[in-house]
This record gives structure tokens, C-alpha cells and sequence, in this order.
């Protein structure tokens, strides 16, 4: 299972959208979740996927039509979608998977930042409703989390603390937090992944396409 998460930054690097697409295509995802997301992207290989609302309906302004902030792409059938804190910014589908069932809560933790606070009020509205899943089903949380955890690239001590504090209670493995300068995650119910090997791609080191580098988790068997 491949699990991939992408910020593509609302496609403000429109001239390299065939290259966008491309990164993403080439690594052949399972599972994969873009946020700051522009329906211009297709992904290929995905026979299901949902998206957080259009921002239309609340900010036509500084938002275009093809915009919504989280989308989550999915070769494995979509068992039943499940309702979020806010629907304009997480989505939340429950899968069947060769692993057994798995909730993926595709997110952006703070829409204006980790210093605004937006982030605060989001991260705990979010932190609900994953101890609300967590109680009976795995969960996967991939997206933009606004933080770093292992340097000073981009944090506050009020959201990594947060954060780890909860995903260590939950059972939540950050897959990611070791990766460095980087803010968007794959974080994994510690049941579910259990002693199957791991590993970690990158891409977009250079950040050429995106402001954000894009990370995978492959679960190997």
C-alpha cells in the first residue's frame, strides 16, 4: 500500500502543471490525498475520490472555481464517507483496504498559518473528531499540518505539543515527523500498521513545483 500527500499550492505554478501531474503519476499511489488541491489536476489510476466542499460557497473572491483545499484520491472502494469538522476544509472517506478497513482524514491543520488563531481552533475541533473515530475504526491523517517536528523549519510549540500529546494518547504514529523542513504528514493508528516495513519517499526537494515537498509511505507486507 502507497500512501501519498502533496500541497500543490493551488496551482500557482500553472505552467507546470503537466510536470505536477506527472510527479504524481509516475509513483503510482494507492491512496493519495492533495491539498490546497485544483480540480485542473487529474490523477490517473483512481476509480474513487472525494473532495471537501467548493470554496464558491463561502469566498468567491480570493478562491477560484476549480479550487477546493483537500481532496483524497483512492483506488480502494470508498466504503462510506464520513463528516468532518468543517466540510470546506477536511474530507473524510472510510476504505476497504487489503489491511483491513481504514479511515483516511485527508486535512489542512490551519488555513492561514500556525501563528493565526484559526489554527488553534481548527487543530482542536480537528483533535475531536479523531478521538471520535479512533474509538472503533484506524484512521490515516495525510495533509498539511503546518508544523515541523523534528527542527525549527516551521512550528509552534502550542501545535507539535498538541498534536504529539494527542497522537501519543490516540495511538498515532506521525510516519513523517522525522523529515526535515517539511509540514505535510502521513500518521497511521498504531494497530493498524503494526511491524510491517515502512518506507519514505520525498519529491519536489527543490521546490520548483509547489511550495511544499511531497512525501509517500509505502506499507510493505
Amino acid at each position: 500500500m502507497k500512501i501519498g500527500n502533496w500541497n500543490i499550492e493551488r496551482l500557482k505554478k500553472i505552467k507546470e502543471k503537466d510536470a505536477i501531474l506527472n510527479e504524481i503519476n509516475l509513483r503510482n499511489f494507492d491512496i493519495l490525498v492533495l491539498t490546497e488541491y485544483d480540480e485542473r489536476i487529474k490523477p490517473k489510476g483512481f476509480n474513487y475520490q472525494i473532495s471537501t466542499e467548493s470554496l464558491m460557497n463561502v469566498n468567491t473572491d480570493n478562491y477560484k472555481k476549480t479550487e477546493r483545499r483537500t481532496t483524497i484520491f483512492s483506488k480502494y472502494p470508498i466504503l462510506n464517507q464520513l463528516e468532518t469538522f468543517d466540510k470546506y476544509t477536511a474530507c473524510c472517506a472510510e476504505l476497504k483496504t487489503e489491511y483491513g478497513d481504514l479511515v483516511v482524514y485527508g486535512t489542512i491543520f490551519g488555513i492561514y498559518g500556525n501563528r493565526n488563531e484559526n489554527f488553534k481552533l481548527d487543530l482542536k475541533r480537528q483533535i475531536l473528531d479523531f478521538k471520535k473515530i479512533t474509538r472503533e475504526k484506524n484512521i490515516c491523517i495525510v495533509g498539511d499540518y503546518n508544523q515541523t517536528f523534528s527542527d525549527n523549519y516551521y512550528y509552534t510549540k502550542f501545535g507539535r505539543e498538541t498534536i504529539n500529546e494527542n497522537f501519543k494518547a490516540l495511538q498515532i504514529k506521525n510516519l513523517t515527523a522525522e523529515l526535515s523542513e517539511n509540514i505535510d504528514h502521513i500518521s497511521i493508528s498504531e494497530n493498524f500498521i503494526g511491524e510491517t516495513e515502512l518506507k519514505i519517499e520525498t519529491w519536489n526537494m527543490d521546490k520548483k513545483l509547489s511550495d511544499h515537498i511531497g512525501v509517500s509511505i509505502t506499507i510493505e507486507n
